[in-house]
């Protein structure tokens, strides 16, 4: 079913907020590898995940469940809630400074039946459901995250999240939102824990050449 060529609804945002560690976590300097200081990751990159109304789910704000969530999450990925800094050569480091990531709650007037195939992208009221909050779109020491949960009038709601690509990949995006998921269905910690680790894909200093490659 096509949406309606000219389907206009109102979203109703509360003022962006900044979701921290649940509990107190390491205060240090963490370097990024090699590869992540690479000019063309130095990008944010957005994307929306739409959840239909669940009735096992009735009573239950998903607002709150995901904020509670986030910060729990945030323990073990502690270093989201930080900020970039750029070093000597350019080097990106992430201070852990538990600063949080930015979270924004809304609803929305609309249905997912109404958007009908207007929900594949390209998304034409991607901005609406995906808040571009001032100042928040550089690389260096801003969030690291943004989320925006909008609510439906049917019960369902959408995830807008936007990350810093030097950070993370599809891959640890799609690593990071499993744990939060299941930190929302009640578990204690992730079943898979992050690791860092970047020092493994730093060049040597100086660089030495071990073996030919005939590529």
């Amino acid at each position: 079913m096509a949406a309606p060529p000219c389907l206009i609804f109102t979203v109703r945002r509360h003022q962006p907020e900044y979701v921290t560690p649940a509990k107190p976590t390491p205060h240090e300097i963490k370097p990024l590898s090699d590869i992540d200081d690479q000019q063309g990751l130095r990008i944010q990159i957005p994307f929306i995940q739409i959840y239909r109304n669940e009735p096992s789910m009735e009573g239950k704000d998903p607002v709150q469940v995901i904020r509670q969530a986030l910060a729990q999450t945030l323990v073990f990925y502690y270093p989201f809630a930080g900020r970039l800094r750029e070093g000597a050569d350019r080097k990106l480091m992430v201070d852990c400074n538990e600063e949080g990531v930015l979270f924004i709650e809304a609803d929305a007037d609309v249905t997912l039946e109404q958007f009908g195939d207007a929900l594949q992208p390209p998304l034409p009221c991607f901005e609406e459901l995906l808040y571009d909050v001032p100042g928040s779109e550089g690389i260096l020491y801003t969030p690291l995250l943004l989320i925006q949960v909008t609510r439906l009038k049917c019960g369902g709601f959408i995830v807008g999240l936007r990350f810093n690509h030097t950070m993370v990949d599809g891959a640890g995006i799609l690593q990071f939102m499993t744990a939060l998921s299941e930190m929302a269905r009640g578990l204690h910690e992730p079943s898979i824990l992050p690791v860092w680790d970047r020092e493994l894909l730093c060049a040597r200093d100086s660089p030495r050449i071990t073996c030919n490659h005939r590529e």
